[in-house]
């Protein structure tokens, strides 16, 4: 009985720790390095907020110099985004979230699959897509699925 008091007192602290998120002392010296920029409004941000920087600044310090360059042209292109697209995909990513893991898989294999694809084979099916009537793009969803279904379905070959 004993222990499980202390448990429920060390997640009851540890839950309100983070609650408040981390205080810029509680970071390592190459956290704050790299938020330095935020070291004066650390203080008044949102403790959501200082744990997301403090857990990104812990992950660019794994990433090698490579990954960071691949990161600040991305952060570049998110940056340049009008704050309407930025929403769009925000809602769009928790959409994705919010699907089961086959579904995400699914989704990632499809976007693997067009990211291989030469740039003009891209730029007909973008054409093909965005000259389609929101029902024909339906009408393509249900084929597709039923497609799936029926590989899903189908025994497995003969070799």
């Amino acid at each position: 009985m004993r222990v499980k008091a202390l448990l429920l007192v060390i997640l009851l602290t540890g839950s309100a720790a983070f609650a408040d998120g981390p205080a810029w002392d509680s970071l390592n010296a190459e956290q704050q390095q790299v938020l330095s920029a935020f070291r004066d409004s650390w203080g008044d941000m949102p403790a959501e907020r200082r744990q997301r920087l403090a857990t990104g600044a812990e992950r660019w310090s794994s990433m090698t110099p490579e990954q960071r360059e691949a990161s600040k042209q991305r952060f570049g292109r998110w940056r340049g985004l009008s704050n309407e697209r930025r929403e769009l995909i925000r809602e769009r990513y928790e959409i994705y979230r919010s699907l089961p893991p086959e579904q995400q898989k699914r989704i990632r294999e499809n976007f693997k699959r067009y990211q291989s694809m030469n740039k003009e084979r891209r730029e007909r099916l973008r054409e093909r897509w965005e000259k389609m009537s929101p029902e024909e793009r339906q009408n393509l969803r249900e084929r597709m699925q039923q497609r799936r279904e029926q590989r899903r379905n189908r025994p497995p070959r003969r070799q």
